[in-house]
């Protein structure tokens, strides 16, 4: 029997020709290099949670503009998390400050302020929030 007719004949049958070894090979290691992306990802997105909720617990608190570079070099430091960062968006307008930053005296974005000190000016290193609340970097 030719191969073709082989073929044509499992196909009516609704029978697949049996896997090899190499397709199931590649397949697992496709599916270890998507797992190892994806493990990456994870981790290089989350490995600061722990340390932006010590800073919440800390009261240090962000404050910066929607549209400030500055600022999204600084929330880019955290990767998602930044949302654990007590943030305080300054910007009503582009022309129009936040009366609650008016009132904390933030004048440069962006802005730190740690408990009841004044704030601190400028993108800030991890490193340097760090040594400023006590909680530790990954």
């Amino acid at each position: 029997m030719s191969e073709e007719r082989r073929k044509r004949q499992q196909e009516r049958q609704g029978t697949a020709p049996p896997t090899s070894p190499k397709h199931l090979t590649w397949g697992l290691l496709i599916a270890l290099i998507v797992i190892a992306y994806l493990a990456s990802w994870y981790y290089n997105n989350h490995r600061y949670d722990k340390f932006a909720k010590c800073l919440a617990e800390k009261q240090a608190k962000m404050y910066g503009l929607y549209w400030c570079p500055h600022c999204l070099d600084q929330k880019h430091m955290f990767g998602a998390s930044f949302r654990y960062v007590p943030y305080v968006e300054c910007a009503l307008s582009r022309t129009e400050e936040s009366p609650r930053c008016k009132a904390a005296g933030i004048q440069h974005f962006p802005s730190w302020q740690f408990g009841s000190e004044p704030p601190k000016e400028g993108v800030l290193s991890l490193d340097a929030l760090s040594d400023k609340t006590g909680c530790s970097l990954p």
